[in-house]
């Protein structure tokens, strides 16, 4: 499973950024998608989720303010952030959880999660 994300940069505060990751690779199924943060000299950190049936959760952190989505395409999940404050500047990583896929030897195998390669967002005050 390979994650490919999108959509970082830098904005001053109050601005809007919004990020795209695409999963890729011979998947059979996941339980859902997210996007987790890690900020200098902090552990990695959820962000929001969702899951295949459409529930979405959020770290109280981010609530009214990020919008976690699904893409038409089931394996695309998007991440609306407004009102972007300074204490929001990290490397965003795209997460999904327990994917299970198809080896080259056309195997299955279930997986506890895979990750991106993480995308920079830098908020200025």
């Amino acid at each position: 499973v390979q994650l490919q994300a999108s959509g970082g940069g830098s904005v001053q505060s109050g601005g809007s950024l919004r990020l795209s990751c695409v999963a890729s690779g011979r998947i059979i199924s996941f339980n859902g998608m997210g996007w987790y943060r890690q900020a200098p000299g902090k552990q990695r950190a959820l962000v929001a989720t969702i899951t295949t049936g459409g529930t979405a959760s959020y770290a109280e952190s981010v609530k009214g303010r990020f919008t976690i989505s699904r893409g038409n395409d089931k394996n695309t999940v998007h991440l609306q952030m407004n009102s972007l404050k300074p204490e929001d500047t990290a490397v965003y990583y795209c997460h999904v959880d327990r994917p299970t896929y198809y080896t080259a030897n056309d195997d299955p195998v279930a997986s506890a999660d895979a990750w991106g390669q993480g995308t920079q967002v830098t908020v200025s005050s």
